[in-house]
């Protein structure tokens, strides 16, 4: 994995991760073509082709990331060089790279693969692209050409079921009129004391608005069983975080006889405006 201070190995998360990242990644397979070939039955004129393929399962999207046809020699070493961008990706991103048989073959042993982009050879990593705290899409934009208020510094939209993607339902917009959170966002790699402040804030609005959100939903219960990368998954998630050991209906009997106490335990839970140690 390749980050702005050099190369890494593939980590089992980067829990700093964002939308704004895109993800630029390494790979180099050494692939004895020869041996391939004999031990799928081949033909010694059978081509093949290295492939890599991504899943993100927070945004339930999926496409080819590389494709290289391998060239004719016994042994041959493939560098791949994978650049992915944020906005597609969340939760957990899949890596699977495969040996295919590059075109239909008609010779061969008969138990040898014929149709074009049969599998010889897979290997499959993982990469977590969230941390603790929700991830989600976000925008900058102009507020004064919506329909929100021109004044307000940010709205977190939410919509969908709670089985739809978690990537598809939320987005964070942000008024880039309000100077003072667009600038905070724009400095989220690197925030100024005044940044982590704005930030810890929207965080903790962020976290209240999809609480109350889940809260206002029948069929959200800590029993339920939501799809990975669902919407329903992501906020059982965020309200196991900030309500260990509590039931969503303790935690909805409590919002709905004392609102004032709710909204200090959920500030308490996300600790705002709490300076990292």
């Amino acid at each position: 994995m390749l980050l702005e201070d050099g190369e890494i190995p593939l980590p089992e998360a980067v829990p700093d991760w964002d939308y704004r990242m895109d993800l630029h990644l390494r790979r180099t397979v050494r692939v004895d073509v020869e041996q391939a070939r004999s031990q799928s039955g081949l033909s010694a004129e059978s081509d093949l082709m290295l492939s890599v393929v991504w899943t993100s399962r927070g945004s339930n999207l999926s496409g080819p990331a590389q494709q290289l046809r391998l060239a004719d020699l016994e042994t041959t070493t493939v560098t791949l060089d994978i650049r992915l961008p944020g906005t597609d990706l969340g939760g957990l991103l899949v890596l699977d790279t495969a040996l295919l048989l590059a075109d239909r073959q008609h010779s061969g042993r008969m138990s040898a693969p014929r149709r074009a982009g049969s599998v010889l050879w897979s290997d499959r990593r993982s990469l977590r692209l969230q941390g603790d705290a929700p991830q989600f899409p976000m925008a900058v934009i102009d507020f004064g050409r919506t329909s929100f208020p021109d004044n307000a510094a940010w709205h977190l939209q939410i919509s969908g079921g709670m089985e739809s993607a978690t990537m598809g339902s939320l987005l964070l917009l942000v008024n880039e009129r309000n100077a003072v959170t667009a600038a905070a966002f724009e400095n989220a790699g690197r925030p100024r004391p005044v940044d982590r402040a704005v930030l810890s804030v929207v965080y903790a609005d962020a976290a209240r608005t999809m609480v109350e959100h889940a809260l206002n939903t029948d069929d959200f219960t800590e029993d339920a069983d939501f799809p990975e990368g669902s919407l329903g998954a992501t906020l059982q998630a965020l309200f196991d975080q900030l309500f260990p050991e509590q039931s969503v209906t303790d935690i909805r009997l409590r919002r709905h006889q004392s609102p004032s106490l709710f909204a200090s335990d959920l500030q308490a839970a996300v600790r705002i405006l709490e300076v990292p140690s």
